[in-house]
């Protein structure tokens, strides 16, 4: 049976909002499509143009050297479903795809694409996310629509098949990597937490829909929740600065309903996702409860986007509004070329899994800082026409790119900052792990001994590693506590309460401070790339969220 592939990355990367696609016509929004037999293509805005006998050459030399078959399917924008990877999971089921059939769907004016693939493809989730992130994306970015779909031929035909190893080919797997990171800092000192009592009230239309559609429905109404907040939460901070605390207070207020409003929704998301089997029932309840909270989130921002408008409208704060925005995007700009060398300086030190996050920061700072420009070149045009509404909107939206430029640079050198502590708290651990083995071998048991040889010799590698250039110090921090924790199994009893209490506040420590950089990472990525980010990866990074601070409270 087709299923979305659990970390899959879900990414609308095309260009962004303010560049065409160069492709002419009308936009309009389309269903799944169906493919004939005579061709792995569906084309319905004619992004392919000539190219198409390319693609399918493609195609069928991948399906002659391996079997795998892939389809491709431009439309303009997804609709019934309108997520990305439900519709082309849905177009693949109605297709019957099976276990080597593998989906390209691209929506080119909804600037959103999706990698399909059956449950049990012989491409594991790693690599797919690689081929989507590192294969398709660049392409789709440069508009090459036939490019892509080639150069996701040629990968299918390269990639090896099996299960991701640890290490290289994450692809971008932050959301997905750093929820687990969490969960494991909580076990350290939280106990297991059950589930609460499912919530009374169900949202009015869950009896009348499939638990399948409801779960698209809630998905989709999460994203669109979760965007409507992120913006609101920027849009407060400009008028706070344009027209004081006291203007912007039902705002405000209104914005921290929605907030928790939407961190329940989250929540009751995490809990439809953990491993626990739930009722028919219990899901068709929670997603309801879900669809409704995140309506209830946006209507809360509704009410106050009237008044919210008519602060934009002040058409007295323009002018000085324009310069301030101008003044910030200048130092927004001054910060790219540091940013580019940093990371370049990085590059020589780290393993490209370790920089995946901000690995092109300052190309996406760039763009940023030429549609704020260009924005803020217009928004001077339309004062001097006498149009200040119009100014504001450009504006408005100039320091939304300047912000999230500086976000970007910005996240170049707070990862710096987190990869030197990561190389201090392995190097810590280290010496940690040793003393631990010497432990181990006073015991004078031979499976302990034996034990002790082997962790011996990754602490061995792991003194070694952090000294090397190409290293990633997150994923030696997750070996580092693989270690402790076997090491740990043979030693505890020799240890008194005192020492034990030590160990374990060294080691939650590090765990803590490891999950902070990831959580902070995925927040950077995401709002600086909010469109890239599906309802499945907010809700972990939700819950990562959530989980750290429960793990720091009860630390």
């Amino acid at each position: 049976m087709r299923s979305v592939r659990k970390a899959s990355v879900l990414l609308a990367v095309i260009a962004g909002a303010a560049i065409a696609t160069g492709i002419p016509g009308t936009a309009w929004a389309e269903d799944p499509v169906s493919f004939g037999s005579a061709s792995p293509i569906v084309d319905t805005v004619g992004a392919l143009g000539g190219e198409a006998d390319e693609v399918v050459a493609a195609i069928d030399e991948t399906a002659d050297a391996n079997g795998r078959q892939l389809f491709v399917a431009y439309v303009d924008e997804f609709t019934n479903p309108a997520a990305a990877d439900a519709w082309a999971d849905e177009t693949a089921l109605a297709n019957n795809m099976g276990a080597e059939d593998y989906l390209l769907a691209v929506a080119v004016d909804g600037r959103a694409y999706y990698l399909s693939a059956a449950s049990d493809a012989s491409l594991s989730a790693e690599e797919l996310d690689r081929i989507s992130l590192e294969v398709i994306e660049p392409e789709l970015r440069d508009e090459d629509w036939a490019g892509a779909a080639i150069a996701a031929a040629e990968a299918l035909r390269d990639g090896s098949g099996g299960a991701g190893g640890a290490g290289g080919g994450w692809g971008f797997l932050w959301f997905i990597v750093i929820a687990a990171a969490v969960v494991v800092v909580v076990a350290i000192v939280l106990s297991r937490r059950k589930k609460r009592q499912s919530s009374q009230e169900n949202a009015e239309q869950a009896p009348q829909l499939s638990v399948e559609e409801l779960r698209r429905q809630a998905g989709t109404a999460l994203v669109q929740a979760d965007d409507a907040v992120k913006t609101s939460e920027e849009e407060l901070g400009f008028a706070i600065a344009s027209y004081g605390e006291d203007a912007t207070d039902g705002f405000r207020s209104a914005l921290d309903g929605a907030k928790a409003k939407l961190a329940e929704a989250f929540t009751l998301q995490q809990r439809l996702d953990d491993a626990e089997r739930d009722t028919d029932d219990e899901r068709r309840e929670w997603y309801g409860n879900i669809i409704r909270l995140a309506g209830e989130a946006d209507a809360l921002l509704d009410e106050q986007a009237e008044r919210f408008d008519e602060l934009r409208d002040l058409e007295r704060n323009a002018p000085a509004e324009l310069e301030r925005v101008e003044a910030a995007a200048s130092v927004a700009e001054s910060a790219i070329a540091p940013a580019a060398e940093r990371l370049a300086a990085l590059q020589t030190q780290y393993a490209a899994s370790a920089l995946t996050a901000i690995a092109d920061n300052p190309a996406q700072a760039e763009s940023r800082m030429g549609f704020a420009r260009e924005t803020l070149a217009a928004a001077s045009s339309a004062i001097t026409e006498g149009d200040p509404a119009r100014a504001a909107v450009g504006i408005r939206a100039a320091e939304e790119a300047v912000d999230q430029a500086k976000l970007l640079t910005d996240a170049v050198e707070r990862l710096a900052a987190d990869l030197v502590a990561a190389d201090q708290a392995v190097a810590a651990g280290v010496a940690e792990l040793e003393r631990d083995v010497q432990a181990a071998r006073a015991l004078g048991d031979p499976a302990a001994a034996a034990l002790a040889d082997r962790i011996a010799a990754e602490a061995t590698a792991l003194r070694a590693a952090i000294t090397q250039q190409g290293r990633d110090p997150i994923a030696l921090q997750a070996r580092l506590e693989q270690a402790d924790a076997e090491i740990d199994s043979a030693i505890q009893g020799i240890r008194d309460a005192a020492e034990q209490a030590a160990r374990a506040q060294a080691q939650l420590g590090r765990s803590l401070g490891s999950a902070r950089a990831r959580v902070q990472a995925a927040e950077d990525y995401l709002v600086a790339r909010r469109g890239a980010v599906g309802a499945e990866a907010r809700t972990r990074l939700a819950e990562a969220g959530r989980l750290l601070v429960e793990a720091e409270g009860a630390a």
